[in-house]
């Protein structure tokens, strides 16, 4: 629970429990020089030619993080969810076909329903894809998994969210609302509670003390909810995750803590966990957080053979500078392009006019965007 001088925690989602035999052998024949933890899919990989003009390790190659996707299964309901009980307003709906999306995504035969939505300056991408049908999430998900991926909304008035969430009988992944204790000096005084939308994605409410947070969650609102301060992924390796969001999409460090104790396990749902965190911005955005399981060891590794229509699989969105240029820095530091590589989308209909998918080294979807 790391913010901008802060960070943050866990909750729930998972899937099966070892990769195939022939994905292991894969990972051990791949020199990465970004030591990935997740390698693979059926989807076709990048095909992008090694380059010489890579970017200068720490280049600012991400403008802002634009929004956070996430696959549904029941368009409507997810809309009324996110909508009523959370007050996010629907921006657009559209329903999208085609080559080039099927190119993006990684997935054949697609056509998806797109609803972009609203909280505070911050926005959510919902997706539906009435064909072909992903996976649900898994039922045995725990927050130590490594495909976990949370979206942390603040709220204004911590006993009232509940109170509202309660009400409209949310799923809780934690026991209730933990206050982060003095102990943990760069989280002290944080609130937090994780619970999860209809189709079991974790979310987060947070509501920050005086001396945390961005300067704008401290403005006086009548709102509950307020907007999004970031989205936390659990990574294996905290050092190898920063080659990738530091040292190629040019994020800096905005915060650090190592989170343990009653309430970190009640928020997180996970006895005995101790977590480092680690808290990354770009310079427009909500933020990435980095949480690295030190205990318990026993979090499971992304599947390799998720799709963007599983209902697992989250993407965020980041506008950057020279998408050529950081394809060609991507493909040289042999990170897993879900894309084949970058794709024209002209009508712009998402409002992008170029784009690729690319996996974290523990497998999280990245969409990086030039508009």
């Amino acid at each position: 629970m790391v913010g901008t001088k802060t960070s943050k925690m866990l909750h729930r989602v998972g899937w099966s429990d070892a990769a195939p035999n022939r994905v292991r052998s894969l990972i051990q024949a791949l020199t990465c020089t970004a030591a990935l933890g997740f390698v693979a899919a059926p989807i076709q990989t990048s095909t992008l030619s090694q380059a010489s003009s890579q970017l200068k390790p720490g280049a600012a190659a991400v403008r802002s993080v634009e929004s956070v996707g996430v696959t549904v299964s029941n368009m409507d309901r997810s809309v009324e969810f996110y909508g009523r009980v959370l007050s996010f307003g629907k921006i657009t709906d559209i329903e999208l076909t085609g080559n080039e999306y099927e190119h993006l995504e990684g997935v054949f035969g697609l056509r998806m329903r797109v609803v972009r939505m609203q909280l505070g300056a911050e926005f959510i991408e919902l997706t539906e894809y009435l064909v072909p049908k992903g996976r649900p999430v898994p039922a045995d998900s725990r927050s130590n998994d490594r495909w976990f991926q949370h979206i942390a909304i603040i709220t204004s008035d911590m006993d009232k969210a509940y109170a509202w969430l309660r009400q409209n009988q949310v799923q809780h992944a934690s026991s209730g609302p933990q206050t982060l204790p003095a102990y943990i000096k760069p989280a002290a005084g944080i609130r937090a509670f994780y619970f999860t939308d209809p189709d079991g994605h974790p979310l987060e409410i947070l509501q920050f003390p005086p001396d945390k947070g961005l300067a704008k969650w401290h403005e006086a609102s009548n709102k509950l909810f307020l907007g999004i301060d970031h989205s936390a992924i659990v990574v294996s390796d905290t050092d190898v995750s920063l080659k990738f969001y530091r040292d190629t999409l040019g994020f800096h460090v905005a915060g650090e803590s190592e989170n343990y104790g009653p309430e970190q396990e009640h928020l997180n749902n996970v006895f005995g966990a101790r977590l480092r965190i680690t808290s990354l911005r770009a310079a427009a955005g909500p933020g990435i957080e980095l949480l690295e399981y030190l205990a318990p060891p026993a979090g499971r590794a992304a599947p390799a053979d998720e799709h963007s229509n599983d209902l697992v699989h989250h993407q965020t969105r980041m506008i950057v500078a020279d998408i050529e240029s950081l394809a060609r820095s991507l493909n040289s530091g042999r990170f897993v392009l879900i894309s084949p590589g970058v794709v024209s989308t002209p009508k712009a209909e998402l409002g992008f006019r170029s784009g690729l998918l690319v996996r974290d080294p523990d497998g999280h979807a990245m969409e990086l965007v030039e508009q």
